[in-house]
C-alpha cells in the first residue's frame, strides 16, 4: 500500500462508519415503512447493506484494502499483508467507525443516541450461521484477490446480500458491525450479552476460511519430467 498509516485509518474507520449507519439506518427507515411485514423490511435492509459494501469497497480498496471489518484484518495480518501494530490499529478505529455509524443512524432517525440492543441472537443456529457466513466472505475475498482482485466489491456485495437470507443470523460475518449493532436497540440491533458468542463464530468462521483458502487457493506447484 502507497498511503501513509493515517490515511489508511481514516479510510478504515469512514467506511466501517457507513457501513454501519446503513445497516442500522436501512433498518430503522424499512422497519417505520413495512408495516409490520418483517420479510419486507429484511429485504429492505439487505439491499442497502448490499449497496453500500459496493460503493465503500470500490472507493476505499485503493487506500486502506477495504477490509472495514477485524476478521478480514487478522486474516490479512496471517497472510502478512498487514504488520501486528496496523492490524491493531486497523480492528480499533473499525470498532469506533462502527459504533459511531450506529449513533448517527439514531440521530438522524430521532431517536436516542446511546443504546443497548435487546433483540435475542444466540444459539447453536444462529452461531453456526454467523461461521458460515464469515467463512464465505473470506472465501469470497480471497478468491477475488487471487483470480479477480477488481470483482471484489462486486462479489461481496453480493455474498453478503445472499447471506442475509441464507444464515440464520442475517449474516453479521463482523466483529466491528457486531460491536456497533449492540449499541442499537432497533431493527438490526443485537442484545451485548449476545454479542460475544458471534464474535467468536465469526473469528473461527475468518481464520478456518483462512487455512482451507490458503491452501486451495495457492500457486500450483510445478513438477518437472524425470528424464528417462
Amino acid at each position: 500500500m502507497n498511503y501513509d498509516l493515517t490515511r489508511r485509518l481514516a479510510a478504515e474507520a469512514l467506511g466501517t462508519f457507513f457501513l454501519v449507519m446503513a445497516v442500522v439506518g436501512s433498518g430503522i427507515m424499512a422497519k417505520k415503512l413495512a408495516g409490520g411485514n418483517v420479510a419486507i423490511a429484511l429485504l429492505c435492509n439487505t439491499i442497502a447493506t448490499g449497496a453500500v459494501l459496493f460503493v465503500i469497497i470500490t472507493i476505499f480498496a485503493s487506500i486502506s484494502g477495504a477490509h472495514f471489518n477485524p476478521a478480514v484484518s487478522l486474516v490479512m495480518r496471517v497472510r502478512g499483508d498487514l504488520s501486528t501494530s496496523d492490524t491493531l490499529a486497523y480492528i480499533a478505529v473499525q470498532i469506533v467507525g462502527g459504533c459511531l455509524g450506529a449513533i448517527v443512524a439514531h440521530l438522524m432517525f430521532g431517536l436516542d443516541l446511546l443504546q443497548l440492543g435487546s433483540t435475542a441472537r444466540n444459539g447453536v443456529g444462529q452461531w453456526a450461521g454467523e461461521f458460515i457466513a464469515t467463512f464465505g466472505l473470506i472465501a469470497t475475498i480471497l478468491g477475488c484477490i487471487r483470480f479477480k482482485p477488481k470483482a471484489v466489491a462486486t462479489a461481496v456485495g453480493l455474498y453478503i446480500t445472499s447471506a442475509y437470507w441464507f444464515t440464520a443470523s442475517t449474516s453479521f460475518a463482523n466483529p466491528a458491525v457486531t460491536i456497533a449493532r449492540s449499541l442499537s436497540d432497533t431493527f438490526a440491533g443485537i442484545a451485548p450479552g449476545d454479542a460475544p458468542g458471534f464474535i467468536v463464530a465469526e473469528l473461527a468462521g475468518a481464520f478456518a476460511a483462512a487455512i482451507l483458502f490458503g491452501w486451495l487457493f495457492a500457486e500450483p506447484v510445478k513438477f518437472k519430467r524425470a528424464k528417462k
